[in-house]
């Protein structure tokens, strides 16, 4: 790889890394961005953003989703089947790891229950829940959907997802419908309510807490992000195929786990030992951690 390669690559990163982090009102601490699973999708993530149809904001019209329509329309069946997956105990915490995309929310009290994951419907979802799967796959731009579990005292940090190739759909099930049981995108609140949807991107920084004594049940839904020409829809359908189903994580044994959660399980074991030395040693964990980023710049370089 020739020289100019190299800092026309460079230079591309530090441009579009540079625009995530200022893009909305909050922001990541520097450090804590140059980490962040978005910065090493950030030139992807860009020329998403820059032909997106939709306005660059937080949040979004649900009747500009006028194909979501049906799931407003029959939101109390889909809320008797999650009622009935929550006094099985089926919406729960993974017991393993191998679910890369949401395992730091189960320690903060978030559950979930998978109905797909950009693919096919779960087995597990179309027999215990299967209203709910067959409105949700009978709507082509849902990429992935859940029952997601919010009980009294829960939270979730702050955060952006990693990849924009998709908006943040949520609709009320079973909720405190109260301001005390909120999701803030980008400094503002939203709080639930039965029956209601609200849509947002959910690459600015959110997070969510339920600080009231009655549990939240929502429907959670990837939908695609609309893009102005054919070639960047069909991008983002190939990323999504692809890169994104590897991501996959089961609800029980009979469900697929995608190739990124099954190797997942053994990485992980790293990042347990990299928890507990900055437990015992903070400055030398931190040490470690740029050295290793230092390193991985020094390959490119050499390279």
């Amino acid at each position: 790889m020739t020289i100019s390669v190299k800092l026309i690559i460079a230079a591309i990163y530090i441009v579009t890394i540079t625009y995530v982090h200022l893009r909305g009102r909050v922001r990541h601490k520097p450090g804590r961005q140059l980490s962040d699973h978005s910065t090493f999708l950030a030139p992807l993530n860009c020329v998403l953003y820059l032909f997106s149809k939709l306005p660059n904001k937080p949040y979004l019209d649900p009747a500009d989703f006028p194909d979501l329509r049906p799931l407003q329309e029959h939101w109390q069946e889909i809320r008797a089947e999650a009622q009935n997956l929550i006094h099985a105990g089926e919406i729960k915490r993974s017991s393993h790891y191998d679910d890369v995309g949401f395992n730091s929310f189960f320690k903060t009290g978030w559950k979930r229950f998978y109905l797909k994951w950009y693919g096919d419907s779960h087995p597990s979802a179309k027999k215990l829940c299967p209203r709910t799967t067959e409105l949700v796959q009978g709507i082509g731009s849902i990429k992935a959907a859940m029952f997601a579990e919010l009980p009294p005292g829960s939270r979730l940090v702050r955060h952006r997802d990693p990849y924009a190739g998709s908006y943040r759909y949520h609709l009320g099930l079973e909720t405190p419908n109260d301001a005390g049981c909120y999701i803030n995108v980008d400094g503002e609140n939203y709080h639930w309510r039965d029956g209601e949807a609200v849509m947002f991107d959910e690459t600015f920084i959110h997070y969510a807490e339920n600080t009231t004594s009655h549990n939240r049940i929502i429907l959670f839904c990837d939908i695609e992000r609309p893009m102005k020409y054919r070639w960047a829809a069909a991008f983002n359908g190939w990323f999504s195929r692809h890169v994104m189903s590897a991501a996959g994580a089961p609800n029980d044994a009979g469900d697929k786990t995608g190739g990124i959660n099954r190797l997942f399980g053994k990485i992980y074991k790293i990042r347990l030992r990299g928890k507990a030395l900055k437990k015992r040693n903070r400055k030398l964990y931190y040490l470690e951690k740029w050295a290793i980023f230092g390193s991985l710049i020094a390959v490119f370089v050499l390279i």
